[in-house]
């Protein structure tokens, strides 16, 4: 007999991650009913017209900030795989809309699926980023979950997942699972002009992926035969070794794909921001794909993917006029104010001591005459994250947990910790004697710690004076 189709409700279709998760889900033929939750308006009409002719795809119009169409949709799902968000670069201009959509909607899902008569009938796939983790320039860039969860300045669209993916964390859901997603090399991608190009220092790195790939493992955490282990945690999102590259590396393998050829000849040394932006190498993203197998792609295929979207002559014309773009398209870009030219020119202490140490710093860059690549570790290194973690959770104690608060300069204020309650909320106290509540699963195996002190990043440095696992990724 074959088993009735399971119900997805997918956010965020119309994206790029979306659309890649739609066309994997109607590959998989009867498996899954969908209901594909989009605002109403041209630009999606525009992009679900692909999927016209998919019986199995239905879409519901409205706003992940609407509950009664949210709790709609989640009361005839088994699965919520949620996509939708407000990313960067448009959520850096608009922060009190990414705020209102990122956190209000996983807020909205999860009240949804509380009110169900069986919580536990529904299962929900959040999704955060690495932006959650901050900056990590060599020789800081190997990281895991549980690292320190410590934000880039001026990066609202991740402190809105930092407080997303507690939302779901500490909801007390049956079956959920939060993935924080790495750069996502998609096909568009190609053709953002924004001043966040020169974000990422040249010296940094990021493990990539890319649409396909995350969206096999969209699909596969919908499947029913999704293993529990992938329940209750939180998951880098990393295509592997081969995806493990400088953003350097990136940069000239995207000016080929683009018919630049060498980056030299669209943008200066020192358009580059020096440090304030995420991206690291995962020790743990392996693990993931042993669960819940989606690695299928290959980054040459993926930065040619994202050539082929611009014609022939397009490209041709990036490379043959290339001192006309730098001079008439590129340097304009890095002149607004997000840009870095533009920051500099503001003459905002704060801000060109976040994105490049000082103005000092700064003149002393050099050109690309002087530039020579960057050849990071290719060893994994971990970070000490406070606590014995050959222990498994459910022994946990009061002990484990005041020794992980004494090593982030805090204090455990709860005189118990039931035994295997790891789940549930305890009382805390940082160093500035903020106090809050956590479950030790969120501190311990995820990373955070005081909700006030991870909202001021420019005081990150003065924090790790005394926060010995913050210490070990800022200054």
């Amino acid at each position: 007999m074959t088993s009735a189709p399971r119900t997805v409700l997918l956010t965020g279709g119309t994206g790029a991650w979306g659309r890649a998760t739609l066309r994997e889900l109607r590959r998989r033929g009867d498996e899954f009913h969908v209901i594909a939750l989009a605002r109403p308006g041209r630009r999606s009409e525009r992009i679900l017209r692909e999927f016209a002719d998919w019986p199995q795809l239905e879409i519901a119009w409205g706003d992940l900030t609407d509950p009664r169409i949210v709790a709609a949709c989640v009361a005839r799902s088994d699965v919520v795989m949620h996509l939708g968000a407000v990313v960067s670069p448009f959520a850096d201009d608009h922060p009190e809309l990414t705020h209102r959509v990122n956190v209000g909607a996983i807020r909205n899902i999860v009240a949804a699926v509380r009110a169900l008569p069986d919580p536990s009938r529904v299962a929900v796939v959040g999704v955060g980023s690495i932006a959650e983790e901050g900056p990590r320039n060599p020789p800081r860039h190997w990281g895991r979950i549980g690292d320190p969860v410590c934000v880039s300045a001026y990066d609202e669209y991740g402190q809105s997942k930092v407080i997303a993916e507690r939302e779901l964390a500490e909801s007390g859901l049956p079956r959920w699972t939060w993935l924080r997603q790495t750069g996502i090399i998609y096909p568009e991608m190609i053709r953002i002009r924004d001043p966040i190009m020169t974000h990422p220092p040249l010296a940094g790195v990021m493990e990539w992926t890319s649409d396909e790939d995350s969206a096999r493992l969209a699909v596969g955490l919908c499947a029913a035969e999704a293993p529990e282990e992938v329940w209750g945690g939180t998951w880098h999102v990393g295509s592997g070794e081969a995806w493990r590259v400088t953003n350097s590396e990136f940069l000239s393998g995207i000016s080929v794909a683009f018919g630049i050829g060498d980056i030299r000849r669209w943008y200066d040394r020192n358009w580059f921001a020096l440090q304030n932006f995420h991206g690291f190498w995962f020790t743990d993203s392996d693990r993931l794909e042993e669960l819940v197998p989606f690695r299928a792609d290959s980054l040459s295929a993926a930065l040619a993917r994202a050539g082929a979207t611009l014609a022939p002559a397009a490209r041709w014309a990036a490379g043959a006029f290339a001192p006309l773009v730098k001079r008439l398209v590129m340097r304009p870009l890095v002149e607004r104010p997000r840009g870095m030219l533009g920051v500099l020119r503001s003459g905002d202490e704060a801000r060109i001591g976040a994105y490049f140490g000082s103005l000092e710093a700064w003149r002393e860059i050099g050109d690309w005459a002087a530039f020579a690549p960057e050849e990071p570790s290719r060893v994994p290194s971990l970070l000490d994250h406070g606590y014995d973690e050959d222990r498994p959770r459910d022994s946990w104690t009061a002990d484990d947990c005041a020794g992980a608060a004494a090593f982030r300069g805090g204090r455990l204020l709860s005189e118990e910790v039931e035994r295997g309650a790891f789940a549930r909320p305890v009382e805390w106290a940082c160093a500035d004697d903020h106090r809050f509540a956590a479950s030790p699963r969120l501190v311990l195996s995820a990373g955070h710690w005081c909700p006030v002190c991870v909202r001021s990043p420019l005081d990150y440095p003065r924090q790790a004076e005394r926060n010995a696992f913050l210490a070990q990724v800022v200054g």
